[in-house]
């Protein structure tokens, strides 16, 4: 369990160590994902320095150095699959949780890079990037059946099969389903008749067995010499109980379902001389369906309900070239160029009668061309400089960007290294934000993409080889940030009208003993005001702190981890303050108690802390309740 230095894809598109990558960077890896028992993406990215995760009883939302905006659908963050893209062409999502992100069995190790990244990756990459990089059918070595159960009647069953064969192949399969009831009865007291006003409160409040989720999963992958094949499905439908954008309250037809697929071919491969290229193919695909039931009825007139229905299409396909190698010893560069194709992002939104009332009904298309380069540049043997630039062009009005990266490295030992950052990156506004809201945006200004930029210094040291120590402080700013706003009418549409201020600092220490102890403490304080009005942002603590420690308990075959999660006060949209809250959760493990076979025992939310956020503008509620404790358990039988 000594602790190396780590390597990392992600930061500039090759494998570099840590300290040798111009970002502030954090992997957590297949044996913690075990360890602590974690069973969602969403729940691997609460355990990372300076993250945060909200819910909506929906969908998962991300908070990085304190900016989260709950329903924007994480479009900030560019989320990679083994540097696949997954955020969406239509609404521009980067998804943690089960409506698009593979099973966490399959990930052996999740890269989250801070800061602009648009340097090497363009559009959404705009506080950071997360790369997942999934097993080799190798790690595997055969057949893996896994059951989870949990409270609130929550199932889920995966095959995973996997194995390298004498030709060279390495092939992984893998396909899951995961059902759960969610909580039985959910108190809304903004719903509550007895205490509220609101036309649609009803039933005291009480959303009763509205909270049901079921997903489907499937991915495979083959890699054979330079070559790799991959393809991923995922399938996810949920029950809204919030009564979000109007709906009735308490009606179980007010329901989301979300499709998710691509097929990615890479081909690598060496030139000679220290050159290697990466030629990588795709074609994407992403689909939505909502039910939102609406009462259409004037005050005190009988209900006239109607199923509003929303449905989406994007489909998109494209190409990246790109070539690493070295100048001698004192360069190394990657320069490439990523052409996407939009083929569709097509949005309807109607009222199911008949004949159909349309509200929107939009089809798009367009393309988007990049070409970037990046240059690390050693001075002398603990001086690195690393410069990068990128430049987007698109298609459909929205124009052109370039961005630069910055990075003076100084590693004053072998395992350590001071770094001083600077970057820039962009967001374009995406197909929902541009034409959902079409005829009221047609008398506004057109939208323009939102840009940062970011200042970091980083410190960080592998000390002896045990402990990793890591301290960093950032400043950015952001401009033209593209928001929900309304008409003096009261209708809503998406406008760049805001600009954010914030800094923070962060410091994280790690050990790893021979033992098989294994402790990590981080502790963040940060403010992220709205420019104009000097105001605190929503939805941002300004102090998150984190412990995660796992020790052996019996002979090094039995693990005990410990998790505790501190998140302080935030502001709401009303002007409130959510509460500061603390989580702990608890994870037994065994792989090696008996042969061929992992159990593991979960108690989450130890004390039945109250978790609560901000929630969003399509709420009626100011602050939204998460569970409280539950109950896990998880055996994996290997033949």
């Amino acid at each position: 369990m000594d602790l190396d230095i780590e390597s990392v894809y992600g930061a500039s598109r090759y494998d570099q160590r840590v300290t040798q990558a111009p970002s502030s960077i954090s992997i957590v890896t297949a044996e913690e994902i075990r360890r602590f028992g974690y069973t969602s993406f969403a729940d691997i990215l609460r355990s990372v320095r300076g993250l945060y995760v909200t819910n909506d009883r929906n969908y998962t939302y991300l908070g990085i150095r304190g900016f989260d905006r709950p329903g924007d659908y994480n479009t900030r963050v560019l989320v990679l699959i083994d540097g696949h893209r997954l955020n969406d062409n239509v609404y521009d999502s980067g998804s943690i949780d089960r409506d698009a992100m593979l099973d966490v069995q399959l990930i052996d190790r999740v890269e989250v890079i801070r800061g602009p990244s648009s340097s090497v990756y363009g559009s959404s990459a705009f506080f950071g990037v997360i790369n997942v990089v999934t097993k080799h059918g190798a790690q595997v070595g055969g057949v893996e059946v896994a059951q989870d159960v949990g409270s609130l009647n929550t199932y889920q069953t995966g095959v995973t099969y996997g194995n390298a064969f004498a030709n060279g192949l390495d092939w992984l399969v893998s396909a899951s389903h995961y059902a759960s009831d969610g909580v039985a009865k959910l108190y809304y007291p903004e719903f509550d008749q007895n205490v509220s006003n609101d036309l649609r409160a009803r039933d005291n409040g009480l959303a009763r067995g509205l909270d049901d989720e079921a997903a489907e999963k499937f991915f495979t992958s083959m890699r054979l010499g330079g070559f790799t094949a991959s393809a991923y499905y995922s399938e996810r439908s949920k029950q809204v109980p919030t009564a979000s954008f109007d709906a009735i309250f308490g009606d179980p037809d007010n329901t989301t379902l979300d499709k998710r697929g691509y097929i990615d071919l890479t081909w690598d491969g060496e030139l000679g001389q220290g050159l290697q290229y990466r030629a990588r193919g795709f074609y994407d695909r992403y689909t939505y369906a909502g039910k939102t039931p609406l009462d259409y009825a004037l005050p005190g007139d009988p209900m006239d309900r109607v199923i509003l229905r929303d449905a989406t299409l994007g489909e998109w396909s494209g190409a990246e070239l790109q070539l690493t190698g070295r100048f001698s010893d004192r360069y190394a560069f990657v320069v490439g160029s990523e052409y996407r194709a939009n083929l569709r992002a097509d949005q309807v939104s109607y009222d199911d009668v008949q004949p159909r009332r349309y509200h929107v009904d939009d089809q798009s298309s367009s393309a988007v061309l990049g070409a970037f380069a990046q240059v690390e540049t050693t001075l002398r043997d603990d001086l690195r400089i690393t410069t990068g630039l990128r430049y987007d062009r698109y298609s459909d009005g929205v124009g052109s960007s370039v961005n630069p990266r910055i990075a003076a490295i100084y590693n004053p030992t072998s395992r350590s290294a001071l770094k001083l950052l600077y970057g820039e990156a962009f967001r374009a506004p995406n197909p929902y934000e541009r034409y959902y809201f079409a005829n009221v945006q047609q008398a506004q200004t057109a939208l323009q993409p939102e840009t940062i930029r970011t200042y970091e210094l980083v410190y960080e040291s592998y000390l002896s080889s045990r402990y990793h120590l890591n301290l960093s402080a950032y400043q950015y700013r952001i401009d033209g940030l593209i928001t929900q706003t309304e008409t003096d009418a009261g209708e809503p549409y998406y406008a760049n009208v805001e600009a954010v201020r914030a800094h923070g600092v962060e410091v994280e220490l790690e050990g790893k003993y021979g033992s098989g102890v294994h402790a990590r403490a981080s502790y963040i304080l940060q403010r992220a005001t709205d420019d104009t009005t000097g105001r605190e942002l929503t939805s941002s603590p300004q102090q998150l702190a984190k412990l995660n420690l796992s020790v052996p308990i019996w002979m090094s075959a039995v693990f005990a981890s410990v998790e505790l999660q501190y998140h302080s006060n935030s502001r709401t949209l009303a002007g409130a303050t959510s509460p500061d809250f603390l989580l702990t959760n608890l994870n037994v493990t065994s792989t090696t108690l008996w042969p061929s076979v992992e159990i593991s025992a979960a108690i989450n939310n130890v004390f039945n802390a109250t978790p609560v956020y901000p929630a969003a503008e399509e709420h009626l509620q100011d602050t939204l309740r998460l569970n409280g404790r539950t109950y896990q358990g998880k055996f994996i039988v290997r033949f």
